[in-house]
């Protein structure tokens, strides 16, 4: 799979350690916040920013918006991704369990 995966993974265990994203805060944005913010952070487009070069669709504060280079702003969005996933999977885990 190659370096890619490797630093995805990294990023986003960055995310829960060092940034305290933990899967229960994650669980509070289930209105497709984390998948936006991916596709902010996947779509260099200058065309979809807004004032002070931060995209229009970011789901959060302007001060959260911490573009890089192309790269790290795409594993960023993949970390961002898995988030979003496992958040939908635990949700999903916790309609089966109701049920």
């Amino acid at each position: 799979m190659g370096d890619a995966l490797n630093d995805i993974a990294a990023e986003r265990k960055r995310q829960i350690e060092v940034e305290g994203w933990t899967p229960e805060h994650d669980d509070e944005h289930s209105g497709g916040e984390m998948g936006m913010a991916a596709a902010c952070y996947a779509d260099p487009s200058p065309s979809k920013w807004g004032a002070g070069g931060v995209p229009i669709a970011w789901p959060w504060k302007s001060n959260w918006w911490k573009p890089r280079d192309r790269r790290r702003d795409l594993v960023r969005a993949g970390a961002l991704i898995v988030a979003e996933i496992e958040r939908l999977d635990r949700a999903e885990a916790a309609k089966a369990d109701a049920a």
